[in-house]
């Protein structure tokens, strides 16, 4: 679930974040314009923890493996580091598991 936020941000924080909590939505993001913060939300025991970028400044997805976004490159609106940084996360090794899970399930 992904949330840009701008006037609204402390609805979809509080309420929408209890709503997604309580219905099992595994990670939320929600991208604040105004702050230009992103807060990546996973959901463990029933209770949304905050993700943490890596050391180079990316969040990864924990539910969606390769799902990769740098956060400054984000902000700055640098679409090539955006880009780069989706294609490295498509193309690791998580994410080919990942997809080879999905068409065994299919099958």
């Amino acid at each position: 679930m992904v949330e840009i936020a701008a006037s609204s941000a402390a609805y979809d924080l509080g309420v929408k974040r209890r709503v997604y909590a309580r219905n099992g939505v595994q990670e939320y993001l929600a991208a604040q314009a105004y702050e230009q913060r992103i807060d990546w939300f996973v959901l463990r025991e029933g209770v949304y923890e905050t993700l943490q970028p890596d050391q180079n400044g990316i969040l990864r997805s924990e539910v969606f493996p390769g799902l990769w976004l740098p956060v400054d490159g984000l902000w700055a609106g640098d679409l090539a580091a955006l880009l780069s940084v989706l294609q490295q996360g498509v193309a690791s090794p998580e994410h080919a598991a990942f997809v080879a899970g999905l068409q065994q399930q299919m099958r």
